[in-house]
């Protein structure tokens, strides 16, 4: 299985085991995130707005943010943000074009 959120949690993954991290491309995320289950929180849907303005990456919003309980192989794509401002709102233009997106792969290998 494979998620994408926002953050990670240390209580996402099994208590011992091997992990793995690699950055990936926004065309990487882009062949991802249709198959994805997004863990993100609803407070969120802005940020995730405009990522689908600035990178056109659909993430959907669920009502809940699910709870994550990681097994081997599977996988979570960590979005951080940088240059939107942390009130929950709506972003102008100018905010999500000086925004910054980047992803990281985490992947329980073992």
């Amino acid at each position: 299985m494979i998620y994408i959120g926002l953050a990670i949690a240390d209580s996402m993954f099994p208590q011992s085991g091997s992990f793995s991290r690699r950055q990936l491309t926004v065309e990487e995320v882009k062949s991802m995130a249709p198959t994805a289950v997004s863990c993100c929180n609803p407070s969120h849907a802005n940020t995730l707005a405009a990522l689908r303005v600035k990178h056109g990456i659909e993430v959907s919003v669920p009502e809940v943010a699910p709870k994550v309980s990681l097994g081997v192989e599977d996988k979570v794509i960590v979005m951080s943000v940088r240059g939107l401002p942390r009130e929950t709102r709506e972003f102008t233009d100018e905010e999500i074009s000086k925004a910054t997106f980047a992803f990281g792969l985490w992947e329980v290998e073992a």
